[in-house]
């Protein structure tokens, strides 16, 4: 066992010495954490040549690339040439080739595992009083991502019907399940955007082994489905989902076990139609019935597999139901706040990479956030993400050697507004410029303007 312990602690310091050559790596120290190692030094390529950008190096650019406002290759090969000249290495060329090359060697399952390790690092590490009567909470949805017009991001992730060639952009779809107490994303589904087979549910039945027993679902009215509740009972799952459209207009009160108003308990009848993603087999096992509680609170007409009403009574369960919208700020944390709105790789191998490098540094934040929350009494979603961000940055910059308690601290200091019932209209004051929209491919539009000049 001592000897395991040495031989990882000198493959730890190895690495290190590789960073220390660039004071840009912001995410090495959590990388090579003891819950993170293990995963990071089995998934690097074997027997790798010593490069200007070893892989545990370039991961790190990667990652500072991710989150810094000028996502450009050249601006972190440039960070990285200045950092080697003030560390006292000779002079090195600021080509992004060599970076890029080497963002290329690395393996598709080095971001997407180490993403899901911190996730789950984060998730297990939270206490009970920040979980629903001892109970985990998660979140699912769904979101699009485009990415640049290229023939081989169109081939695989086509872009809208909706639009013209030449016109759109390749999107592709992410379903994402979230620790709700700590904020940390468990798994991600990435397909195209339409398509049989690329709907929310789908992305959500190939993380169902994420989900453990007496965890609680929480999604919108696309997850709200009799195939989907049986499965999660099977498992020992409770769910609250928004009722769906086609179901919500049927719904009366006064039919099924009455628990109060507007407030009860149906039994739902196994369709006669087998889904076609479904096999004949899982058919017949599941349940010709189910019962699910139907309530309305707010406006909204809730579907729950919490049908007893004494330990779950109705004012709780819209407490529990409002908490889904933590995932609508995880995603705008992701999208705007990270920047993820719009991938920048031109091939669909390295957008995937590209998405799950944004994914492992946006649980590594939740992780320092989750750290400084537990130290300082405060609940994670109490902290700003980006202030987190900010400080982590910050405190990279400086390569200071002080002790991270300081880190947390400083984290800990600035906190999220508690604004309930908060209503803004979905607006925008500032008037942008204003520019014809693109009708034709930019080809034909270049070749129009040299024959014809601007209009």
């Amino acid at each position: 066992m001592n000897a395991s312990r040495e031989i990882d602690r000198h493959q730890q310091e190895s690495h290190r010495q590789q960073l220390e050559r660039d004071g840009s790596h912001a995410f090495f120290n959590v990388l090579t954490s003891p819950e993170l190692f293990t995963t990071l030094e089995r998934l690097l390529p074997d027997n790798h040549r010593e490069r200007l950008f070893p892989p545990t190096e370039t991961l790190s650019m990667f990652l500072t690339q991710a989150l810094s406002q000028d996502r450009s290759c050249q601006s972190v090969v440039n960070r990285s040439a200045v950092s080697r000249c003030h560390s006292g290495f000779k002079v090195c060329s600021t080509n992004t080739s060599g970076y890029c090359r080497a963002r290329a060697r690395l393996p598709l399952a080095l971001p997407q595992e180490l993403a899901i390790e911190c996730g789950r690092a984060a998730s297990d590490a939270v206490p009970d009083s920040w979980k629903c009567n001892g109970r985990p909470v998660r979140l699912v949805d769904g979101a699009t991502i485009a990415m640049p017009d290229t023939g081989d991001n169109q081939a695989r992730y086509p872009q809208s019907t909706s639009q013209a060639q030449g016109l759109g952009f390749p999107q592709c779809r992410l379903v994402c399940l979230l620790c709700q107490a700590s904020g940390a994303l468990l798994d991600c589904e990435i397909s195209p955007r339409a398509g049989k087979g690329n709907d929310e549910q789908s992305g959500l039945r190939e993380q169902l082994d994420v989900l453990e027993r007496d965890d609680i679902l929480i999604g919108d009215a696309y997850y709200c489905s009799y195939w989907l509740f049986c499965e999660l009972s099977k498992r020992g799952v409770d769910a609250v989902f928004e009722q769906n459209g086609a179901r919500r207009k049927k719904t009366d009160f006064r039919r099924g076990r009455r628990l109060g108003h507007n407030d009860h308990v149906v039994t739902l009848k196994k369709p006669e139609v087998r889904p076609e993603w479904m096999s004949e087999e899982e058919y017949t096992r599941t349940p010709s019935s189910i019962d699910v509680r139907e309530l309305r609170v707010s406006g909204k007409i809730l579907s729950t597999t919490f049908t007893d009403s004494e330990s779950k009574p109705k004012s709780a369960i819209k407490t529990l139901y409002w908490q889904r919208w933590d995932v609508e700020l995880d995603f705008r944390n992701l999208k705007t706040t990270m920047g993820m709105n719009t991938m920048s790789c031109r091939t669909p191998d390295m957008v995937f990479e590209e998405i799950w490098v944004y994914l492992l540094a946006y649980n590594v934040t939740r992780l320092l956030m989750s750290q400084a929350a537990a130290s300082h009494q405060l609940l994670p979603r109490q902290i700003s993400f980006k202030h987190t961000i900010q400080m982590w940055l910050a405190w990279k910059d400086e390569r200071t050697d002080a002790d991270p308690v300081v880190l947390f601290a400083l984290i800990a200091q600035c906190r999220v507004g508690n604004r309930p019932g908060r209503i803004e209209p979905r607006a925008v004051k500032r008037r942008l410029k204003r520019f014809p929209s693109l009708t034709v491919p930019r080809h034909i539009a270049r070749a129009r303007i040299m024959l014809h000049g601007h209009p």
